[in-house]
């Protein structure tokens, strides 16, 4: 039996520097880009239901994603909840290095400060009351392959991983999938045993198996998954709702479009966000940035290629060229399993992966003389410039969040106090209402447009869609409660010559008791 302190000082030996670096800077470059979310408690127009919740999801196929998220209780933490989560993403960043073989310490640094900066992180912190729990989901994702890079029968343990990673949250099945492609790829150099017949045949044998092992670790996921999705369901008495398409996955709704039909929306849909997206690049220091990357990278698999004599293994470049190919498809798998999805860019994570693998394929490849050092003199600014950029844009998303909060806490005051003081309010009186605020009323100060308009849950001038959205707002921070009806409670009255007629709020006729029922109108007054 060993003491703990000798048990921490073997774990720290066994600690490899790269890892260190790449958890130390994802962890805390994470505090400085996400700290305005980190000590404040700023929801977005989700967060408003969640205060509390036990997450328990699975009408979404997120059976484990309740798991998840008590750990930190059920309660929105934010600071517990963020601490908890960028721990969860220093570990994935200390696996991600393993498994593309990050050695060098600046190549490390950079890769997990990427992944804790990118603008698709700052969304998923926009949504803090799952936040911690995704951010186990990715580190499971990295794991699985880890698990399956590392040991003969680790598409075992990854399978399952994965399973668990997936049953919190789908949308980084990609993330693994890339990975996996990576992975592969770095069994592809090697020089085979001289001479001919039995060694040859037995080295190739050993690279085809090796590269299966990431298919069975990502066939038994998906069954885990699923199987597991449909015993839960069955004991739960419920059923796949209609969220994200979600049940569509179930019921074979992607055989509608056809496998054709669907590649081409994969691949449009990639390019789009790629070149068009307003994420990966806002301004010519990202794109500059983004180029010069580009063209390490060509530079890096041109000198990889012609040393390890590619040009002399036709189908190994060959089996290179197609899984290039398919990387897009691959990134974009959930559209082929949901096309009706709402592909917002918490669920484009995955993109991050083309820029941690471009740092560390330039970190690994040995550029003979001064071209080398260069080349990692480039590499390594062009990933910080980038790092640099998406900080600015987590904090201007950070600054324009804060700001709907303020205006709809001052939007809201106004309301109750106009709903209180109106003839025949009394204390749960039912109150109709669509919810959306009119633009007409008030004058648009989203000046993020531009930074923003990517970044869901986070533009706009306001946290209210509907009027779940204000009943929930006033509960939590005004201290009032609204007996608001479902939207579909409006009925016939939203089609009504007296209820177009009325003015929206805040104008003198924009509250009105009909019936015992008080309808407020919101919206414009022109529909």
């Amino acid at each position: 039996m060993i003491s703990p302190v000798q048990a921490f000082r073997i774990l720290r030996e066994k600690i490899k520097p790269e890892w260190k670096a790449a958890f130390a800077a994802c962890f805390f470059m994470g505090l400085l880009a996400h700290m305005p979310v980190l000590l404040s408690d700023i929801p977005n127009h989700d967060g408003l239901a969640y205060m509390y919740s036990v997450q328990n999801n699975i009408v979404a196929g997120r059976w484990f994603l309740t798991v998840a998220c008590g750990i930190s209780s059920y309660y929105t933490l934010p600071w517990l909840i963020g601490i908890l989560g960028l721990t969860y993403l220093g570990l994935a960043a200390a696996a991600l290095c393993e498994v593309l073989e990050v050695r060098k310490t600046w190549a490390a640094a950079l890769c997990g400060a990427m992944l804790s900066v990118f603008p698709a992180m700052a969304s998923t912190f926009a949504y803090m009351f799952t936040m911690d729990g995704y951010m186990m989901a990715l580190l499971l994702a990295v794991l699985a392959v880890l698990l399956v890079k590392k040991y003969r029968f680790g598409f075992l343990p990854g399978a399952l991983c994965l399973a668990l990673s997936m049953g919190i949250y789908q949308a980084y099945l990609p993330f693994a999938m890339i990975l996996s492609v990576f992975s592969i790829w770095r069994l592809l150099p090697g020089k085979a045993p001289e001479g001919a017949g039995g060694k040859k045949s037995a080295w190739l044998q050993e690279k085809i198996v090796s590269a299966l092992r990431y298919l069975y670790m990502g066939i038994l996921g998906a069954i885990s998954y699923y199987a597991i999705l449909q015993v839960l369901l069955k004991l739960q008495g419920k059923q796949l709702a209609d969220y994200q398409g979600i049940e569509g996955v179930a019921s074979g709704a992607a055989a509608e479009i056809g496998l054709i039909g669907g590649l081409k929306s994969m691949y449009a849909d990639f390019a789009a966000f790629t070149l068009k997206g307003n994420v990966l690049f806002q301004n010519v220091f990202s794109l500059g940035a983004l180029v010069l990357l580009a063209v390490l990278v060509l530079a890096a698999a041109f000198v990889l290629l012609g040393r390890r004599k590619f040009r002399k293994k036709p189908l190994i470049l060959a089996l290179i060229a197609l899984s290039a190919a398919a990387l897009p498809a691959m990134t974009n798998i959930i559209l082929l399993l949901s096309p009706s999805v709402n592909y917002h860019l918490l669920m484009r994570y995955q993109w991050v992966l083309y820029l941690i693998g471009a740092v560390a394929l330039i970190s690994s490849c040995d550029f003979r003389g001064k071209a080398g050092v260069w080349a990692e003199w480039a590499g390594l600014a062009a990933a910080s410039v980038l790092v640099f950029c998406y900080c600015i844009t987590d904090n201007i998303a950070y600054a324009n969040l804060q700001k709907k909060y303020e205006k709809t806490y001052a939007y809201c005051i106004r309301l109750l106090d106009r709903i209180e003081q109106t003839e025949g309010y009394y204390p749960g009186i039912p109150i109709a209402m669509i919810g959306v605020v009119g633009e007409e009323q008030f004058p648009v100060t989203d000046l993020t447009l531009s930074v923003t308009s990517g970044m869901i849950g986070m533009s706009g001038d306001s946290l209210l869609y509907k009027g779940e959205n204000y009943r929930e707002f006033i509960r939590h921070y005004l201290g009032a409660t609204l007996n608001i009806l479902p939207a579909e409670a409006m009925g016939e009255m939203y089609y009504s010559e007296e209820y177009m007629s009325m003015d929206s709020f805040p104008g003198p006729d924009s509250i009105r008791i009909i019936d015992g029922i008080m309808y407020i109108k919101t919206e414009n007054t022109v529909r």
